[in-house]
């Protein structure tokens, strides 16, 4: 196992820079998993980590030592990828134990490793089947099985269950994370999906247009982001933001150029609330009704934008009427208009 750390990170294509000198450290035998919109630089910091991509300024450590220009092999990663990128011609078994092609291990040394690979990944009964005769997420557990043998420094995965339905997706983020668990190994993780982000990480780090905008706890990110594109990007559904005033403490919409921008998640605007002293307060006409069996989403339009709130499961919203949705002191978000920083609560 091994500590990564990237140190005033840089790459460039020709005059265009995509990663604009970040810094991180992921300690020993640590989760973390990137996140962002397709085109933030994610996988190609995940690229230069493995030494697939080429560093045009900064530098990578592995452990103690700076791998910039140390050939991918070398580096002792293990990458999983989303296509697979397993043999269909081999069985399970020859496919994970291609991991040990170049190891000088005994034959039977390679053999006892696949068996164990197999084994903790649930394997066993189809080592001698071929890939053919596998589901999507076998499939993926053999990549990950070829990767595990060679006992890496640290698991990198770009992707890996976005080929996935959203079931075997579900299963297969439970599969990762308790494998995380067992072998301790340091694992950098590459997905645009927040839901992975948030459930499997120990830290996320957040990226947008080749920075990184907050790495922290999941749930830190969650009720502490540092921007209104952290606020909206993680969590589901999406953070309401709106222009706004504050007098004694109390939020209200604003008309004209604001100085503010209020956020309040859509779990934490209430419809029909008896909160007796809400820090925001938002009357609108409903435009649509998503019932989810233990609460409805109640979407409505107040000054041209669209909000999503919540009501009670068995409710009897209508669209086209006119809902007032509330949410408690404490759960208002603030935001400077200008910077988009956060500010605080209300």
């Amino acid at each position: 196992m091994a500590k990564f750390e990237l140190r005033g990170l840089v790459k460039a294509y020709g005059k265009t820079k995509v990663i604009h000198g970040i810094n991180l450290v992921i300690p020993d035998g640590e989760f973390v998993v990137f996140v962002g919109p397709s085109g933030c630089g994610k996988s190609t910091t995940l690229r230069m980590i493995a030494g697939l991509e080429e560093v045009s300024g900064g530098e990578i450590r592995i452990g103690d030592r700076v791998v910039n220009e140390v050939d991918p092999k070398e580096r002792n990663l293990a990458m999983v990828f989303q296509n697979y990128a397993i043999y269909p011609h081999m069985t399970v078994r020859q496919n994970i134990a291609f991991g040990l092609y170049t190891s000088k291990l005994s034959k039977d040394e390679k053999a006892k490793k696949v068996e164990e690979a197999g084994a903790l990944l649930g394997l066993t009964p189809l080592l001698d089947r071929r890939p053919s005769d596998l589901s999507g997420g076998q499939r993926q557990r053999v990549a990950i099985g070829r990767a595990m043998v060679r006992d890496p420094a640290g698991f990198l995965f770009d992707e890996p269950l976005s080929n996935l339905d959203a079931q075997l997706r579900a299963q297969m983020r439970i599969e990762i994370k308790d494998l995380h668990r067992r072998l301790g190994t340091t694992i950098a993780y590459v997905t645009h999906d927040q839901v992975e982000a948030m459930t499997m990480a120990d830290r996320i780090v957040v990226m947008k247009d080749g920075h990184i905008l907050q790495a922290a706890p999941p749930m830190e990110v969650y009720d502490n982001p540092v921007d209104v594109f952290t606020a909206q990007f993680i969590g589901t559904p999406s953070m309401n933001i709106v222009p706004a005033t504050q007098t004694g403490g109390v939020v209200t919409l604003a008309e004209g150029a604001p100085t503010l921008l209020a956020g309040v998640r859509p779990h934490d605007l209430l419809v029909g609330s008896q909160i007796a002293d809400p820090g925001l307060t938002l009357t609108g006409t409903v435009t649509a009704v998503e019932p989810l069996g233990p609460e409805t989403l109640v979407h409505f339009t107040v000054a041209g934008r669209s909000i999503i709130s919540t009501a009670p499961a068995h409710g009897t919203v209508a669209i086209g009427s006119t809902v007032t949705a509330k949410a408690p002191r404490g759960q208002v978000h603030l935001f400077d208009a200008a910077t988009e920083k956060a500010m605080g609560r209300a």
